[in-house]
């Protein structure tokens, strides 16, 4: 027997009219690319999106399902151009800038993308990979006629879209499984994937941390996505803020210790979010000012593992930690670090130990570990497994990439994160490990395998294996260990990674070439990265022998 209540769609165009109705004063506040500080309140946010929006179907052309690119920082801007795109049905889809060249190209000509947003910044990434680019793409700088740069892939102003566009729609409706959001992962070897959102995952998703992460959410309290829009929704923070009043405050471009600083402290921000590399930098402005941001009392820590160390810093200044986990294709919050209610009693340390763990699951996300065989391992805090997960808010599969689908779930529909870990009776997860042919710098996935291959290219080097090494500030950092050509003179660090940059963008590159006279291999011929680690065990990371 079904049930007799009205069904609506869960559309993106919801939550902002929602929020623009419910939470009139609140504020996004941004520092803007032209040097300044904008702010807008929700209503304004939203009439500013509307014009957007018509716009994107006046004035570029944008259909139902067509996808448009986004290159930007945080800001008020790309805030309006996630409803905007959304809104009319259309596929909001962001890019990390930090991608290769290649990997670029390789996004935007997959995603077949009709126009590209970009922020003043990165035109020149723009015109180095125009000529690759499809034909056909439009381009809008995001900026007024006065702050347009020069550029030579004639692209229109942001403001004058904007301009004499009304304020006032009927947002189209359509089923909720349309599709509203695209991001892609290099998390694995071959051509990034991209995970495809749709308007009920991402509704939901927003709902989901507006519950969960009850640390963080409240009417009239500021929040700081450092964590960027350009990747993986912000963790959801667009649209969980609008449903529950939140100011949100962008920092831009500027995201070092000092301006994060000066950025929260005026605005009195109370909970920020981010990967642990950005925490080091504000760590160590708190540390010179004598004082933490005025306000500041909660902060959230994803992409990577927090070290212990940080995680007692904030928790002995009064912020409390939420140690969050997921991936791209989780959209990406799977997990929350919000302690239950016995652990008031206990011991710092103690607290630390959970703190430290990667949290418990969200409501909608299911976790289970299975052993080699695929066979679910008990979640008693001992046993090991490969990490596979399933709910409304976790890819189905890959964006045209029939391959890549089939190999990420498994028989029972189960996503495969490639992460191994243990679950205890209290519900707290522990990554115990991940797949070794991954390394993971700044919250930023590398591929080993990847760089083994290029590396192998140069004439000089015979066999050469990339592992990630321990790093203070970015996690961890790439090492080539590399097998010399017969023959061959042993090339510096320099040279390889100039090898390397045609493929791989700056932060991608190796910090090391520790020369070897074999690399060990497994009985099938493959490296063997366990033995591989064991031979380098003693190894210290350039950076920190030079500050022994």
């Amino acid at each position: 027997m079904k049930g007799m209540m009205m069904h609506q769609p869960l559309l993106v165009s919801e939550i902002l009219e929602f929020g623009a109705g419910a939470y009139p004063r609140a504020e996004i506040v941004s520092v803007r690319t032209e040097g300044d500080i904008h702010r807008e309140t929700y209503v304004e946010f939203r009439d500013r999106t509307v014009q957007l929006a018509h716009a994107l179907q006046s004035k570029l052309g944008v259909e139902l399902g067509d996808r448009v690119a986004t290159l930007a920082w945080n800001g008020y801007r790309h805030m309006e151009l996630y409803y905007a795109i959304s809104g009319i049905g259309a596929v909001c889809h962001t890019i990390n800038p930090r991608l290769s060249a290649e990997q670029f190209i390789y996004i935007v000509n997959h995603a077949e993308d009709k126009v590209l947003f970009l922020d003043t910044s990165f035109v020149p990434i723009i015109e180095a990979v125009k000529d690759h680019l499809p034909k056909d793409l439009a381009y809008v700088i995001m900026t007024d006629r006065a702050h347009m740069p020069d550029n030579s892939f004639g692209a229109l102003c942001y403001e004058e879209l904007l301009e004499g566009q009304p304020t006032e729609i009927e947002w189209p409706q359509f089923a909720e499984d349309t599709a509203c959001g695209l991001c892609y992962t290099s998390g694995t070897t071959g051509n990034p994937k991209g995970a495809l959102y749709t308007h009920r995952s991402t509704t939901l998703h927003a709902m989901m941390m507006a519950v969960m992460q009850s640390t963080t959410f409240g009417e009239g309290r500021s929040v700081l996505p450092v964590v960027p829009l350009f990747h993986v929704n912000a963790w959801g923070l667009p649209y969980a803020s609008l449903l529950v009043g939140m100011n949100m405050v962008m920092p831009g471009p500027a995201m070092d210790g000092p301006s994060l600083f000066k950025l929260m402290d005026q605005e009195k921000v109370f909970s920020a979010w981010g990967v642990p590399t950005i925490w080091q930098g504000l760590l160590g402005e708190i540390k010179k000012q004598g004082r933490k941001p005025e306000g500041f009392g909660d902060v959230v820590i994803g992409g990577s593992a927090a070290p212990r160390s940080m995680i007692e810093a904030f928790e002995k200044m009064d912020v409390c930690v939420g140690h969050a986990w997921g991936m791209t294709e989780m959209s990406p919050v799977g997990t929350h670090g919000i302690m239950p209610k016995w652990m008031d009693d206990e011991p710092f340390d103690t607290r630390i130990d959970y703190k430290s763990k990667q949290g418990r699951r969200c409501f909608g996300v299911e976790l289970k570990i299975v052993d080699e065989d695929g066979n679910r391992q008990p979640h008693d805090g001992k046993a090991v497994g490969e990490l596979f997960v399933r709910g409304n808010t976790i890819v189905s599969g890959y964006f045209r990439n029939e391959e890549a689908t089939a190999k990420a779930l498994d028989a029972e529909g189960w996503f495969g994160t490639g992460d191994v870990a243990s679950i205890d009776t209290d519900g707290f997860m522990t990554i115990q490990d991940r797949a070794k042919d991954l390394i993971k710098s700044g919250g930023e996935w590398i591929s080993s395998i990847d760089l083994e291959n290029m590396a192998m290219a140069h004439p000089a080097i015979a066999q050469a294996a990339a592992i990630g090494v321990k790093h203070p500030r970015w996690d961890e950092r790439p090492i080539l260990v590399a097998v010399l050509a017969e023959g061959a003179e042993a090339p510096s660090l320099d040279e390889v990674r100039d090898h390397l940059s045609s493929e791989f963008a700056k932060w991608q590159l190796p910090d090391d070439v520790v020369w070897v006279d074999a690399i060990p291999l497994t009985a099938t011929g493959k490296f063997s990265k366990l033995n591989l680690r064991k031979l380098l065990a003693d190894y210290t990371h350039p950076e920190l022998r030079e500050t022994a």
